[in-house]
């Protein structure tokens, strides 16, 4: 929707100026008169050009939000002034922008809730259903704070997860690097030595020499291949049934497999005791719970205890049935709903299952970083080894 920046007076005869979106100029100026301002200029604002579409709005900006906006509620602050401040002073300009366009929404009549559901990629169902149950019972600043809290354990699992997958990817990131060199540079100046020299290479070092070949003469045609495996990845990952077989072999991966697990489970407690604690039905909490798990053979699993939840069975036997939830789990949602404290117990589950993801994470960087440094000394040791495998045996007839 286009932006409009205006000027103009309020009742009180203060001047103010600002940012609206509508669909013209005119619709622009009826908004600000509903708001009791006398607009003296509206023009439409220069589009700002950027190679990378501007600012990325971070999940610490919503969260910093969030934290901000809960205080400033249970300080007392109006909702309206409270969007109004966290605007102005957000450095942000596309999460100033949404916020701006938020403010004027409520302004107009809309309900908090609703003024966030029209920005689903800043503000997901999660967000939005919670803030609703806030506004419904009155305890918008608590589900903010929960929120908040929710948001901040999420991304810390989320980062414990890429810290165990950035190490091995730099370490292979720069094997492949020095290969790439080794093959390109360094073996073609030990095989125009070796012509000189004539005679037959040994079997290791012929087979270097003949990749190295390869390399420097089909270099594009071997970019080609890997630019395209990529981009079929990437495409298999937008199809439902690649994408739910990619995620099924996901699971089954004999270490990563089992991490991959224990962050389902930690994620899948946290976000239904979150949503269940405020005050969310069971049945929308578990259908946004499946939407945020990340993985479709898990949201399909939780889908099926819906279903069975729908039926009036409790959550435990249809949990257990999945087979994706350890027994312990089962066990402790079972014991949850009969004292009727399943966000509790939910709660007591993710603290357990975010220690096991550490100590996974930890287990699996200690199995990889002597792996990968045995992968290293075998492929560039063996390549040193095989240019100078000639030189040795030149040596050795001299001798």
């Amino acid at each position: 929707m286009p932006v409009f920046q205006w000027e103009g007076k309020l009742a009180d005869g203060s001047t103010r100026k600002g940012e609206i979106e509508a669909e013209t100029k005119a619709a622009a100026t009826m908004v600000l008169r509903r708001q009791r301002i006398t607009p003296s200029k509206v023009k439409a604002k220069a589009k700002e050009f950027s190679l990378f579409g501007g600012r990325r709005i971070k999940n610490k900006d919503i969260v910093v939000f969030t934290r901000q906006f809960a205080t400033m509620i249970n300080a007392g602050l109006p909702l309206v002034q409270c969007l109004e401040i966290l605007a102005t002073q957000h450095d942000n300009p596309n999460f100033k922008r949404i916020l701006t366009t938020i403010k004027q929404d409520v302004e107009s009549g809309s309900t908090f809730a609703d003024a966030l559901k029209k920005h689903p990629d800043v503000f997901d169902n999660l967000f939005v259903n919670l803030v609703a149950a806030g506004e419904i019972g009155g305890v918008l600043d608590t589900i903010l704070n929960r929120l908040a809290q929710y948001m901040e354990k999420a991304e810390a699992l989320k980062a414990k997860v890429k810290g165990a997958m950035t190490y091995p990817s730099i370490v292979l990131a720069v094997a492949f690097i020095v290969v790439g060199i080794l093959l390109w540079f360094v073996i073609p100046t030990f095989s125009e030595m070796f012509i000189e020299f004539g005679g037959t290479l040994p079997a290791p070092t012929q087979f270097v020499v003949n990749l190295s070949n390869i390399f420097i003469k089909f270099w594009w045609l071997i970019i080609g291949i890997i630019a395209a495996m990529i981009f079929a990845f990437i495409y298999a990952r937008k199809q439902p049934k690649s994408r739910y077989q990619l995620d099924k072999l996901a699971l089954k991966l004999p270490v990563f497999g089992v991490l991959l697990k224990k962050v389902a489970v930690a994620k899948f407690s946290r976000t239904l005791s979150t949503m269940i604690s405020s005050g969310v039905p069971i049945m929308d909490a578990l259908e946004i719970t499946s939407k945020t798990s990340g993985n479709m053979v898990i949201e399909e699993g939780i889908r099926s205890v819906r279903s069975a939840i729908s039926e009036g069975k409790p959550m435990a036997d249809p949990l257990d049935d999945t087979g994706l939830f350890p027994s312990m789990v089962v066990q402790m949602v079972a014991v949850g709903e009969a004292t009727g404290a399943l966000d509790n117990m939910l709660a007591k589950i993710a603290d357990f299952y975010d220690e096991e993801v550490d100590t996974a994470v930890e287990a699996l960087t200690s199995a990889l970083e002597p792996l990968l440094m045995v992968f290293l000394g075998t492929v560039i040791g063996g390549v040193v080894v095989a240019m100078y495998l000639p030189i040795f045996k030149m040596a050795g007839t001299v001798g």
